[in-house]
Parts: C-alpha cells; structure tokens; sequence
C-alpha cells in the first residue's frame, strides 16, 4: 500500500514493507531509480553480502565528532540515505527511496573494558559476531560500530559493515579516502609502446594471436563455470564449510599485517605485480596450513610443524577473485562520485574469475610466484568475468528463485 501527500516543495509517501509501514520523504521531481541487477541479486536471502571494513585510527575517537564527520561526509552520497522498497504501481519493481537518517541509529558505541587481556582476539571475535545478525530493512543497510580499545597495531577500531547492494568494495574505498584528509595518488597506466620499425606483419601477428588466445581461453573459462556449478567440486578440505549451504555459514576474519616494502622488494625481483606475490604468499600458506592439519590428524591431534608431506594428492581449492570492471578505474573525490553519469560509477561493477590454488609442498618458494603469475596472466588473457558478470544478470532477471540459489551457492 502506498499514500503519497503533497506539502511545500517535498512529496511524502508511505511504503509498506510487509512488516512495518514507514514515511520518506523525495525532493519533487527527482525520481525514484530502479536497483541494478547486481543490487537485486546481493539483496536475494541467498546472497545476503556485507562488506566489512577494519579501520585503525592513531588516537582515541571522540564519537559526537565522529558522528558529525559522518553526517557531512558521508551522507552526502545518496545511496546511504535511501531505502531499498518495492514499488506496487511499477510491478513491485524494487527502488531507492530517499528518508531522513537519524545517525544514532546507525553509530554503535559499545562499552569495552580498556584493560582487558586480549583486545585484538576482541575485535575479531566483534567482526565474526557481526557476520552472524542481519540488518533491517527498514534502515538504510550500513553501519560504524567505533571500539575506542588499544590494540597491537592502532588506539582505536572502527568497524564499517556496508550492504553489498549499496556498493562493491571500490566505490566503498573511495568514498572512505574521499571522507579522509587528502586522497592518494596512484600511478597512471603504462602502456606498452608499439615498435614502429617491427612492420605490420608482425604487429597484425601479435594481434590476431592475441585475439585467438582471448577466445580460446574465454571458451575454457565458461567450460569451467558450467562444471563447477553442476559436478566439479571442490575437494573435502579442513577449509570447505561442511554444510552445503555456504551462505549462511558464519565468517571470521583474521588479520595479518605484512611490510609492503618487502612486498615491493619480491616483486621487483621476479619482474610480477602485487597481486601476484600476495597470492603466492596466500597458496604457500593454504599449503601449509592444510599439511599441518593433515598431520595433526594422522598423529592424533597432536599440533607440531613438520617437513614431513601429509597432503592428499590433488587437492581442488577454488577461490574466487573479484575484478574491478569499470571503464576508468581509481580513486575520486566524493563531488565527482555523486554526480550522474560520473567516470567514477558507484554501484557494483564487479565480475568475478574462478582462480584453483595448486595446493602442494615447493623446495623452492619462489615457485608459488612462477605459479601465480602464469595463472593471473591466462586469467587477465579471458573475457570470464564480464561473462559472469552477464550470467548474473540474465539469472536475477529471468530464473525462478530455486534455479538462482543453486547458481549463487
């Protein structure tokens, strides 16, 4: 049911969201726009996401202040202002809706004990706590939880939990950075120059075979997709949740600082990028996380470190890495995200690739970095993630909900 009423230069209306009947208010003329297709499907129960954001602050927070910050920063972008509600003369076509925000309701400031033994064991066990209680509807879906508790690595915490329907992680980094002090800068793209003197017959070589590899590896990558949905799983690991429904299945961070400098130092030295040493770092770690827990199991238990090779032969460890898709990527100012049609482009404009981690014991660590790399260069060489980008749509839109859960879990 919905009641409009007309006063000054602000229209109101009254939405029924089946549970609670609520009032928002809509500046006159600006109109109500539609969730995207992604939006629709992270709002799904199936796919019921939060973004979690774990913010060290140098001194303790002063939460008034913070919440005034807030309220000029960040609440000047529209979406977290606006209610996400089904419109009954459109279909039940689900909308943003504007209303009015009160941020006590959206500021939590929990009392902790400063003295206590294990802060940092305290923010991981509030985070994994937060991935257990969902948010209303009846609210727009985010949320800063402010823990003014000493850790190892930073004074005080705060804890940012975001509906994925409101933004990906891209759009929510920029809006954080544009909420801060100053935004970095990041180096520009280089482009790898062209040979005049090669000729044309090699420069149309290279590019036809490029084409051909695009294709060829596109074609793998949606073969891929179909057998991990229907009968290609992942093996039985200490890792994989035991319940085949993942999606609710509670989540718990852990957090490991690294020197970026080292980073840096391993990239440089193997000619790689960042990305490809951290996921080195991760499958060299999965490895021996898993040979450690297979060990315990075969000495009935018992925890030590082992040279010793306790895995299974050919171990399937799937992950999924979520690419940015936007046609200008980087970091904007808050004035260039809210406005229309901005190169910035909020919302969800993710595509994901199926990445298996090769779990095994290597003499020499440089080989996960070998690895790596030949896997993420096949992986950029491939059209998969704006393919499941499109597959995602096409389910959202036209499949019954059955068929859409089985797809997303």
């Amino acid at each position: 049911m919905e009641v409009e009423h007309m006063k000054g230069g602000l229209r109101s209306r009254s939405y029924n969201l089946g549970f609670k009947r609520i009032k928002v208010r809509e500046e006159n003329g600006e109109e109500e726009e539609p969730l995207s297709p992604m939006a629709r499907m992270f709002r799904q129960p199936e796919s019921n996401i939060y973004i979690v954001v774990i913010v060290g602050y140098k001194r303790l927070i002063d939460p008034d202040v913070y919440k005034t910050n807030l309220t000029e920063t960040f609440l000047k972008h529209p979406r977290f202002s606006c209610l996400q509600v089904a419109d009954e003369k459109s279909g039940g076509e689900v909308k943003w809706v504007k209303t009015n925000v009160d941020i006590n309701q959206h500021v939590k400031v929990p009392m902790v004990d400063p003295y206590m033994a294990s802060p940092d064991k305290f923010v991981e066990d509030y985070v994994a706590n937060l991935s257990k209680t969902r948010m209303s509807m009846s609210l727009p879906m985010w949320d800063f939880h402010i823990l003014n508790l000493k850790t190892s690595d930073a004074e005080s915490t705060v804890v940012v939990r975001v509906h994925h329907s409101l933004a990906d992680g891209t759009s929510l980094m920029a809006l954080l950075l544009s909420c801060s002090d100053a935004l970095p800068s990041f180096p520009a793209m280089k482009k790898k120059p062209i040979s005049r003197g090669a000729g044309w017959f090699p420069i149309w070589f290279w590019k036809s075979w490029s084409v051909l590899l695009l294709m060829w590896n596109t074609l793998v990558d949606i073969w891929m997709c179909v057998a991990t949905t229907y009968f290609l799983k992942d093996t039985q690991t200490p890792l994989k949740a035991p319940s085949s429904d993942v999606a609710f299945t509670p989540r718990r961070i852990v957090r490991r600082t690294f020197s970026l400098d080292d980073v840096k130092l391993v990239k440089n030295a193997t000619h790689t990028t960042v990305n490809d040493v951290v996921l080195a770092m991760t499958q060299a770690g999965l490895s021996r996380y898993l040979n450690r827990k297979y060990g315990q199991a075969k000495s009935d238990g018992e925890a030590r470190e082992s040279c010793e090779n306790n895995l299974p032969n050919n171990i399937r460890l799937t992950a999924t890495l979520f690419i940015n898709l936007r046609t200008s990527p980087g970091i904007y100012a808050l004035e260039e995200m809210v406005k229309k049609n901005s190169k910035a482009e909020w919302g969800n404009k993710i595509g994901y690739v199926l990445y298996p981690f090769k779990i095994e014991l290597k003499d020499n660590p440089l080989d996960y970095i070998r690895d790596a790399k030949a896997k993420i260069d096949k992986k950029k060489a491939t059209l998969e993630a704006k393919f499941r980008l499109f597959l995602a749509k096409v389910f959202v839109r036209f499949y019954p909900t059955k068929v859409r859960h089985m797809y997303i879990n």
